[in-house]
């Protein structure tokens, strides 16, 4: 049985890389009051920049299901409470009588500055994005249903980052395998929507472990693990 209780923060591991987009990636925003002739499904932006972002729930969400659905007893994935015990303690876990604290805490991406300049010197669709033209045509009717997505092109380069609690050092190596496992599953899936027609395939780089708050443990052997 796990134990569920908070342990002592013994430290953090800072986990810092870059999320390069494969495939265009669409993670929808809102569309609410969109003027006439506007695209029919655009992607979340930074309010203040309008250039595109990833939010940190949106991959928090996609690493955990991949992982619950490998560590799964059947095939109908078992509810929050019950995720195996690993996934439990990085990613957090609420229920009637107990609460798991996430060890994981994840941050929005951002595109670095570099994508910005690359688009910058283009002609693109929207600020950083393009419009992908598809058609649906119902089997029964022949009726075309014409429709508009917003994507984030093949090539945007996003600054990634997380922070690992650090509250059993015995831990650490198994906590941070099972990170990397979610990533490659991550690489051999998508991240966003519309991933069964080749949207939102993306590759995790430049993975790199810094120790922060004084943590007195060396990371090189657990940063050679992400290497490509």
């Amino acid at each position: 049985m796990m134990d569920r209780k908070q342990m002592a923060l013994q430290g953090k591991i800072s986990i810092t890389g870059k999320l390069k987009i494969l495939t265009g990636m669409h993670i929808g925003g809102s569309s609410d009051f969109a003027p006439i002739g506007a695209v029919d499904s655009p992607f979340i932006r930074d309010p203040f920049t309008h250039a595109p972002i990833i939010p940190g729930s949106s991959i928090k969400g996609k690493l955990r299901t991949l992982l619950a659905k490998m560590h799964c007893k059947g095939y109908l994935l078992n509810t929050v409470d019950k995720d195996d015990e690993i996934i439990a303690r990085l990613f957090g876990a609420s229920g009637n009588s107990f609460a798991c604290p996430a060890r994981l805490q994840f941050f929005d991406l951002f595109v670095t500055q570099e994508t910005l300049n690359n688009f910058n010197a283009i002609e693109t669709d929207t600020y950083v994005g393009e419009v992908k033209f598809e058609n649906t045509i119902s089997r029964t009717t022949g009726v075309a249903n014409p429709r508009q997505i917003e994507r984030v092109p093949a090539g945007a380069v996003f600054n990634f980052k997380l922070v690992y609690n650090v509250e059993r050092v015995e831990e650490v190596e198994q906590d941070l395998q099972t990170l990397k496992e979610a990533f490659e599953l991550l690489e051999n899936d998508y991240l966003g929507g519309h991933g069964s027609r080749g949207y939102g395939r993306v590759k995790l780089q430049k993975i790199a472990l810094q120790p922060v708050a004084g943590l007195k443990l060396d990371l090189a052997a657990y940063e050679a693990m992400f290497k490509d």
